[in-house]
């Protein structure tokens, strides 16, 4: 909201002759103007500058208390008041009364006019009474239907305007009372109707509703007239403030509230709808919508309600599009389609707008210097009238709603007017740019009905509007100086451009950069963009911020489109730093790539040197772009990290890990960054991106998924193993490492060293690529089903093979499946496995599995036979330890030698009495 001082949108200035002092008036369309006084009516042609011309006059019955004119039907209509009775009247066909004592016809509303006298209306003014059982308090016409709403106490009542067609060249107008709307608790002073919006308005209360047309669960319209007698049911905490109770020593007032959409129901308002037109005519509306209810509270000061607080002028506006209307509707010149709709109501001191809607939102509130009489809302402006003077404030309707027709502006003009003022650093050209960009944004919400070149000149004028705001944001030192970001975002300028426009020395020769400058340079080098700037444009932007934002120089050094900067200026800036208020390991680390990209690798050492690496990696987290940066959607490492890749590995992985544990970068952009750093392909996997990985396990970072992790690393052991793939670099940690310092990888089991054992392997990598495996299949995080698919590329004919399968198996308490692979490929393996693994519930496979199969190889004989014989002995020692003397007895095989087992079965004997 912007208020123009001294300054009124109006072309010209007429006056009115008025014979009595006016007691109410009101606008009659674009040509016409109405002033009652007295018992009469006076109307005047507003047409050209000087005196507005007397058109016609007419008799009213008595004072009148309200006057309103609707443009659909282009009647008038008045409350008007004689002998304290009141009374409704409509003046239809105004136009035609030539003199004041030309004829009018009075007939009641609704009441059908015999065609004899019916051509007599065509050519003179007619006066429709409209008979309520209660006196009428307000009165509005519905801008786009011509329909009438009357407030009385506790009810509002619905004309809907109609035509009797007389014959196929003449109808007359008339209304039909067709809906009373019952409404408890609230009395109205004024109110507003618009094509089914209806705005109520009290003292200190106002309720907007909407009449829904399609039958839904609400408030069913009923068809015989009645009293309302069931009101809406109040919450505890809204029903207990519903009474203001008086008396000679106090007054309780109701708190302030404002409800909004369906909460609006809880006002303590009951709303039903009641239909009073013909019954076998089509019901317009069925149910009520609540959209707001607002209460202002009361000045307690007095207990007689005072005129400061009162609300006054309610009004809905409408903004819609016009269109060619269809051959019923003939006596309308157009159809209106509803675009938006904006209510305002106002207090002595303070106004409101609203947006009603789609949905209900306050857009404004305006404070008036002075207090207010009464106020008027168009789509561009407010004008409000005050004790002294007449002031204007711009509004955001034109904006919010596509402007359909505006013949009369130039939304291209409020631009170049501000064009004078773009050097002026003040707020008065803010101003005027502002309202200058809403009404060239309103203009191109609808850009349908204009023309290419026009909307082409609307895109530039809104471009170049919002590049003269953002230069007033970032030159003026104000609480909104970080808005210079977006409308230079929307102006379409690159950096370089914005640059460009900056006074980079002011006339004393000092140097100042204001907030609204470096807010927009500092964010947009933080959004990666594709633009790099000159040498001549990084070096003062390094020289900006080293001036206006120390801190930040570090940071914006490290921008992609700070690429072409000169490292000796940027050097030269950094060792001036203070470093006492901020990270200096930041500022080590800009230096140390400057270094780099001088090739001065002495330099490079010295800084990297002197810190630790745990206080570099802090660094590297402060600054990531040290490391990576995106270009064009792409992940690109930088120097730095390629230059850390072959010399310090451990520190880049550390490194990278910590930006993943900060949020810095997420899972698939790391595995991406390693893939590019180290040069391979997708379905290539280096062994640096492995080394990440299994610091990740060593991390227990929360957000990795662990499965998803083990699959990464089981793939690419299995992988190498399969293929005897040496890794390209040499690994950061190995097997020992991993199972002393991460819990997810576990002890191998023994038995699977003396499985390995029986054949050699000599590559150290193969057995360390091994050794992970292994640990990892034994660690207790493992998924073991989740691998068992993709171990077919480790063949069972390698001892590696047959370890990570018999390993797997085992895991799945597959043990008697795992006895019959050691026993065929490597029986010394057995023993040692059934010590480790046949324990408590799975110790009877001892001699249900083991020893059964022992005896039956060493039958079979064969080159085998001494170890199964040796593990035989084994399994017997183990079983006579184990079972009873007769239990011992019954698992023995029938055809066996006795002299072999005699002395198992004494020590079996003996074992009870020893014990």
């Amino acid at each position: 909201m912007v208020q123009l001082y001294n300054l009124h949108p109006f072309g010209s200035q007429e006056v009115v002759p008025c014979k009595l002092e006016p007691e109410r008036f009101c606008g009659g369309g674009r040509d016409a103007l109405f002033v009652a006084a007295g018992c009469k009516v006076e109307a005047f042609a507003v047409a050209g500058q000087g005196l507005c011309q007397p058109r016609c006059a007419f008799s009213t019955l008595g004072r009148v208390l309200r006057l309103a004119y609707s443009e659909a039907g282009d009647y008038l209509v008045a409350v008007e008041e004689k002998n304290k009775a009141t009374f409704l009247r409509a003046y239809v066909n105004w136009r035609s009364k030539r003199t004041e004592n030309s004829r009018v016809c009075i007939r009641m509303v609704g009441h059908d006019v015999e065609a004899p006298f019916s051509e007599t209306f065509r050519d003179q003014m007619s006066i429709v009474e409209m008979p309520l059982s209660e006196a009428p308090l307000c009165i509005s016409c519905c801008p786009v239907k011509g329909d009438l709403l009357v407030g009385c106490t506790n009810k509002l009542v619905l004309f809907s305007l109609k035509y009797q067609i007389i014959n196929e060249e003449f109808s007359i107008l008339d209304f039909e009372r067709s809906l009373i709307i019952h409404i408890d608790n609230i009395t109205p002073v004024e109110i507003s109707f618009c094509i089914g919006y209806v705005a109520v308005m009290s003292d200190l209360e106002v309720l907007i509703l909407k009449l829904e047309s399609d039958p839904k669960n609400g408030e069913r319209v009923n068809h015989h007239p009645r009293k309302t007698n069931n009101p809406v049911k109040l919450s505890e905490d809204i029903s207990n403030e519903t009474l203001q109770l008086e008396s000679d020593d106090f007054v309780i007032c109701q708190k302030p509230m404002e409800l909004l959409g369906e909460k609006s129901k809880q006002s303590g308002i009951a709303v039903t709808l009641e239909s009073t037109g013909l019954a076998d005519e089509k019901i317009k509306y069925f149910h009520v919508q609540h959209l707001l209810y607002r209460r202002f509270a009361p000045d307690i000061s007095s207990c007689v309600l005072s005129d400061d607080i009162k609300l006054h002028s309610l009004q809905l506006l409408p903004i819609y599009q016009t269109g060619s209307l269809t051959s019923e509707r003939k006596h309308s010149s157009q159809e209106k389609e509803l675009l938006s709709l904006f209510c305002f109501f106002s207090l002595p001191h303070v106004g409101y707008l609203y947006v009603v809607v789609k949905s209900v939102e306050l857009m404004s509130v305006y404070q008036y210097p002075e207090k207010s009489q009464q106020a008027v809302l168009t789509p561009q402006f407010l004008h409000v009238i005050t004790s002294n003077n007449l002031q204007c404030y711009t509004v955001r309707c034109s904006a919010a709603a596509a402007r359909e027709e505006d013949p009369y502006v130039d939304t291209t003009l409020k631009v170049d007017y501000s064009n004078t003022y773009k050097t002026a650093k003040t707020q008065s050209c803010i101003h005027l740019l502002s309202e200058a960009h809403l009404l060239v944004r309103a203009a191109l919400m609808d850009a349908s009905q204009l023309e290419p070149g026009e909307k082409a000149e609307l895109l530039e004028a809104f471009k170049e509007s919002c590049g003269h705001l953002g230069d007033c944001y970032s030159r003026l030192d104000t609480q909104y100086s970080h808005l210079a970001l977006p409308y230079y975002k929307m102006s379409g300028l690159s950096m370089a451009e914005v640059l460009a426009r900056v006074d980079w020395a002011l006339e004393d020769g000092t140097q100042k950069y204001e907030r609204g400058l470096i807010f927009y340079i500092n964010h947009s080098l933080y959004e990666n963009l594709d633009e790099e700037l000159s040498e001549e444009l990084a070096a003062k932007v390094v020289q900006m911020f080293y001036v206006a934002e120390p801190k930040q120089l570090p940071h914006i050094l490290c921008s992609p489109s700070m690429k072409n900067i000169d490292p000796l200026t940027a050097i030269s800036y950094l060792r001036k730093l203070d470093t006492s208020g901020f990270s200096s390991v930041l500022v080590t680390l800009t230096k140390a790539a400057m270094a780099l990209k001088m090739r001065d690798l002495d330099m490079h050492r010295n800084e990297m040197k002197s810190h630790s690496e745990m206080k570099l990696v802090c660094g590297f987290i402060l600054e990531p772009r040290l490391l990576i940066q995106q270009r064009k959607g792409q992940i690109v490492p930088t120097e730095f990290a390629v230059h850390l890749k072959e010399t310090q590995p451990g520190l880049l992985v550390a490194s990278v890990l910590g930006l993943q544990k900060n949020n810095k970068i997420g899972i698939e952009e790391a595995d991406s960054f390693f893939k590019v750093l180290c040069g391979k392909d997708e379905d290539t996997i280096p062994q640096l991106l492995v080394d990440f990985w299994e610091a990740q396990l060593v991390a227990c970072l929360p957000d990795v998924v662990l499965q998803e992790l083990f699959f990464k690393l089981t793939s690419q052991y299995i992988w190498r193993l399969s293929k005897r793939q040496p890794p390209d670099t040499t690994p950061l940690r190995t097997s020992e490492d991993l199972i002393n310092t991460c819990s997810h990888y576990g002890l191998i089991s023994p038995w699977v060293n003396v499985l390995i054992s029986s054949e050699s392997l000599a590559d150290k990598n193969y057995m360390e690529d091994l050794s992970k495996l292994q640990s990892l299949i034994c660690g207790p995080s493992f998924d073991i089903a989740s691998i068992i698919p993709f171990l077919e590329p480790l063949s069972e004919d390698t001892v590696a093979g047959l370890s990570v399968h018999v390993l797997c198996r085992t895991r799945l308490e597959e043990y008697e499946r795992c006895i019959d692979r050691l026993l065929e490929r490597c029986p010394e393996a057995v023993i040692p496995y059934a010590n480790h693994e046949l324990k408590e519930e799975n110790r009877t496979l001892w001699w249900k599995k083991l020893l059964p199969e022992l005896c039956q190889r060493i039958k079979c004989g064969g080159e085998k036979y001494q170890l199964y014989l040796s593990s035989l002995k084994e399994t017997l020692s183990v079983v006579a330890v184990e079972l009873q003397l007769r239990d011992f007895l019954n698992v023995l095989p029938e055809d066996g030698t006795a002299a072999f087992f005699l002395p198992y079965l004494l020590y079996c004997s003996r074992k009870k009495s020893l014990t």
